[in-house]
């Protein structure tokens, strides 16, 4: 009987790292949307890095907020902590999220020069 409760509390721990880890599913994945403005900040932290980005419109600028991969992942792709910094105009292909809000999951980005930003591959 002990061993059986023993078991139960093994399974139940092993499957707590999959619990704590929040899934990309509010963003929709099939489509695209592409946003130019000036970055505010650019978190170079775990879990996830992101950027908040200022989007010009009608009346007041807009922020969004971009959801990165963790900073290894953006490592491997080409960026750094240094890649942007605030006040840096920026295009960004992200996945909306699919509640409509003003948020998304990162796809890529190129600069105000047109040149891809941490080696123009996808990091997520």
């Amino acid at each position: 009987m002990a061993r059986i409760g023993l078991s139960i509390a093994a399974l139940a721990m092993a499957a707590l790292p999959a619990q704590a880890h929040h899934s990309a599913s509010r963003f929709d994945r099939t489509r695209t949307v592409t946003l130019s403005g000036v970055v505010r900040q650019f978190q170079w932290n775990s879990p996830h890095c992101g950027i908040e980005l200022l989007v010009a419109g009608r009346g007041a600028a807009s922020s969004w907020s971009i959801e990165m991969g963790a900073p290894a992942e953006l490592y491997r792709a080409g960026w750094s902590a240094v890649s942007v910094r605030p006040g840096d105009k920026i295009t960004i292909v992200l996945n909306p999220a699919r509640d409509g809000g003003k948020g998304g999951l990162f796809v890529s980005a190129t600069g105000s020069d047109g040149a891809p930003i941490g080696g123009g591959r996808q990091a997520i």
